[in-house]
């Protein structure tokens, strides 16, 4: 039988991450590409980048079992 619950809770979380992940990765895109560029907004937009990555490998780590053991 499926548990529709726990099937809900993973839908919403993938979906809120993928979303939270593409928000990330257009605001990095954004501060990179402006006229006036700082070395604030730069940095910004490289940790923008950087988080994003890490997202996308911790979505790596908790989908491929051999690296859990």
């Amino acid at each position: 039988m499926i548990d529709w619950s726990a099937f809900l809770v993973v839908a919403l979380v993938s979906l809120c991450s993928a979303a939270a992940l593409v928000s990330l990765y257009s605001l990095g895109l954004r501060l990179l590409t402006v006229d006036d560029r700082t070395t604030g907004r730069t940095a910004a937009g490289w940790a923008c980048f950087v988080l994003c990555a890490v997202g996308v490998l911790f979505g790596i780590y908790l989908i491929v079992p051999a690296l859990h053991s």
